[in-house]
């Protein structure tokens, strides 16, 4: 199985060179102990050519970004027919008939002829084994394309994926995959890997998700500090929150997802089912979309949301949930005997009820590394995405 890790900050292990290059911290929660290039000396790709021969090489690699990757004509643009399954705004995004999708699903939408895309956005970069993926100074971006671990990857890091500014922050962004075109391509895949951790990352302006997991198992994983930022102009619900955020599905996963942002969405954000059990924690859920929703937890998703910010999210939880979740409704006494101690409550301003006391799950915990938490009421947007290490 794969790992990688895709951070701002590196981990201790990392040699002076790179701890000179800005990469500090270590993974919490399931995660813990994930490696990535290790004492690899740093690399600094200066082309997109050389950036996808190191990630995708057989060496373990700390790759540091000091530039932005554009990867949008790299490969060219193509047409296809497609759909307009939303509606036909300005403001609504198209389908690409990718794999008959608009026959079999939304043969009722009205056609659209041709749409033109760009080709590169697809598919992601193929990221190995062993890898540290690391932005530095103000212009660590990649623009039109994402990234894929999939089919074994183990013990990778991605560090600082974030927004780009003209700032001297430590950035490095995933921006700008066809944004008008669902199916026009992902920002971050998992499938069949291991040990990953993904922090300081920020996302913008994507096809369809800016994080997936799923259906293969992805092991374990931790997503923290990330700007999961749906703002666009283009969205499935035609209002500029994009619908397609986290989508965790795998067959066998165990998620760490801590400190991160998560606003401007309309859905699935995120979607839990398959085999998946989640640790939610200390996260900010900010402006969804009133006729939205955050979460989506279906058969074999197993939630534990606890010491989390819910402001403005008029609905939490999709109706009809028939996974299982706990979100700490009165006293968190009952993690003490699985997780070592009591579970944090939720906090909720201007937002839905998310109410479930349901453990029969939490003994899936025992015995896994598990996330601290703090209480609901430090959590802020002060050290999450780019620029904030």
């Amino acid at each position: 199985m794969k790992s990688f890790t895709l951070f701002t900050s590196a981990l201790a292990a990392f040699t002076s060179t790179v701890s000179a290059a800005g990469v500090t911290g270590a993974a919490e929660g399931f995660a813990k102990g994930v490696t990535g290039g290790g004492s690899a000396a740093p690399v600094y790709p200066s082309t997109t050519a050389e950036l996808v021969s190191y990630l995708g090489d057989s060496s373990p690699r700390v790759i540091i970004l000091t530039k932005t990757f554009d990867f949008r004509n790299t490969e060219g643009t193509t047409s296809a027919s497609g759909c307009s399954p939303w509606g036909t705004g300005s403001l609504c995004q198209q389908a690409i008939d990718k794999d008959g999708w608009c026959e079999n699903y939304e043969s009722s939408a009205p056609k659209v002829s041709s749409l033109t895309y760009d080709k590169a956005g697809m598919i992601g970069i193929t990221v190995n084994s062993n890898k540290s993926l690391v932005g530095q100074g103000s212009t660590g971006i990649i623009k039109g394309k994402g990234l894929r671990m999939a089919n074994g990857v183990k013990e990778s890091w991605y560090s600082s994926l974030h927004r780009a500014l003209l700032t001297r922050n430590k950035n490095l962004a995933i921006t700008d995959i066809n944004p008008h075109y669902v199916w026009g391509g992902d920002a971050i895949t998992l499938a069949g890997t291991d040990m990953i951790w993904i922090d300081h990352v920020t996302t913008q302006r994507i096809a369809r998700q800016h994080i997936v997991l799923g259906e293969s198992a992805s092991g374990r994983v931790t997503i923290s500090n990330c700007d999961i930022d749906g703002a666009s102009s283009w969205s499935a619900t035609c209002d500029g929150r994009h619908y397609w955020a986290i989508y965790m599905t795998g067959s066998s996963d165990l998620v760490t997802f801590k400190g991160n942002y998560i606003h401007h969405t309309s859905g699935r954000s995120p979607k839990v089912q398959g085999n998946t059990l989640l640790h939610a924690v200390n996260n900010y859920w900010y402006d969804i979309d009133s006729n939205g929703h955050a979460f989506e937890i279906g058969q074999g998703g197993y939630v534990l949301a606890e010491g989390n910010k819910f402001q403005n999210v008029n609905t939490i939880i999709e109706a009809g949930a028939t996974g299982k979740y706990f979100t700490v409704p009165s006293s968190g006494s009952a993690c003490s005997s699985v997780l070592g101690r009591s579970c944090v409550n939720n906090a909720f301003g201007s937002s839905g009820l998310f109410s479930s006391a349901d453990t029969s799950f939490l003994s899936n915990f025992k015995g896994k590394n598990i996330a601290s938490a703090a209480a609901a009421s430090t959590v802020s947007t002060a050290n999450v995405g780019y620029g904030k290490i």
